[in-house]
């Protein structure tokens, strides 16, 4: 067994606002059961399932959403994580699979194979696009696309133990993780629709990515403990700094939080040098910002209050950032 350090990414993050949606308890609850009602996970699984706590992720990072926004994104997010749990478990082949019945269902409003998976898509489908404009239905039917060629690469990359370089890592991160989706569901909560052309804008898109691989990177670090117990060495950024920069683990773990806080502050400038754009379109691209900054702090508040990554240790690792790495691979962990 070895430790590390987590890094402090909540002193960066301070000067956002921790927020929650009063809908949270309600819709949260019903989602929920909406979910269990799928019966998609038995025994250990569906007990760590109902402890990760999806509906509180939603409630930190779309707190400005109304009741129906926010019950059918806690409905896709469920969803999400049921694909990325299945898929975690599967090699490139069959994780391509479980991905095809997804995005059928999703892309396809006649196409069903008959599956629980299936079912869940088709449901969510129906009321994501009754409340998205058309720009961003568009948008978020090519994430989805994008999103399971990722997984399905990244099952792939872990069936061959392969670990990337950490340019591709960042871009595959970007796609697999979920979260240019998540971003996706922030103008259906807003009510607003971009225009395309706002995502083509070079300084609209580094703050967008600066808030994107802040979340990814969070994530890595938090969960790289749970995954090495899984087996899973190479899809982590803590990987991708061990192998190729010959970081120890706590070299990596420092470094993620350096990079981490530069993001926090390229996201806070490059918001202020946005190209400027007609007022209501300007108006709504203010909106979809702070959006982004909800998620950038409403994520390091969900990791630290469900057990997605720390499990029953979660409070103690809240107050010591001390992570106990029992390794799968010691060629892994030798550092």
């Amino acid at each position: 067994m070895v430790q590390f350090f987590l890094p402090d990414l909540f002193a960066a993050c301070g000067r956002f606002e921790r927020q929650t949606n009063p809908h949270h308890a309600l819709a949260g609850a019903e989602s929920r059961a909406w979910l269990e009602s799928y019966e998609m996970f038995r025994d250990n699984k569906k007990v760590f399932f109902a402890s990760c706590q999806n509906e509180l992720l939603v409630s930190h990072c779309y707190p400005f959403a109304d009741y129906e926004s926010f019950r059918t994104i806690c409905d896709f997010i469920n969803l999400l994580f049921v694909v990325d749990e299945i898929s975690d478990d599967q090699n490139g082949e069959d994780a391509r699979a479980t991905g095809e019945v997804f995005l059928k269902a999703m892309q396809n409003e006649g196409w069903h194979d008959g599956s629980s998976l299936a079912s869940m898509t088709k449901d969510c489908r129906t009321r994501l696009l009754r409340r998205m404009g058309p720009n961003s239905a568009k948008r978020f039917m090519k994430m989805c696309q994008d999103y399971i060629n990722a997984v399905s690469s990244e099952a792939e990359l872990r069936e061959r133990r392969e670990i990337l370089d950490l340019e591709p890592y960042i871009h595959l991160r970007r796609e697999n993780s979920a979260v240019r989706i998540f971003f996706e569901l922030c103008e259906m909560g807003l009510g607003i629709d971009l225009p395309h052309y706002v995502f083509e804008d070079p300084s609209v898109m580094a703050v967008y990515f600066a808030a994107c691989d802040h979340i990814c990177w969070a994530n890595d670090v938090y969960s790289y403990a749970m995954e090495v117990e899984k087996g899973h060495i190479g899809g982590n950024v803590i990987s991708v700094l061990r192998r190729t920069k010959a970081f120890d683990l706590q070299q990596a773990s420092d470094f993620v939080g350096l990079y981490c806080d530069g993001l926090v502050d390229t996201f806070c400038k490059k918001r202020e040098s946005i190209s400027s754009f007609e007022p209501t379109v300007e108006r709504d691209i203010q909106l979809y910002i702070d959006a982004l900054s909800c998620w950038m702090r409403g994520n390091l508040d969900w990791c630290f209050e469900s057990e997605r990554y720390f499990g029953t240790e979660v409070k103690r690792v809240s107050q010591d950032r001390l992570i106990h790495v029992h390794a799968a691979d010691d060629s892994e962990e030798s550092g």
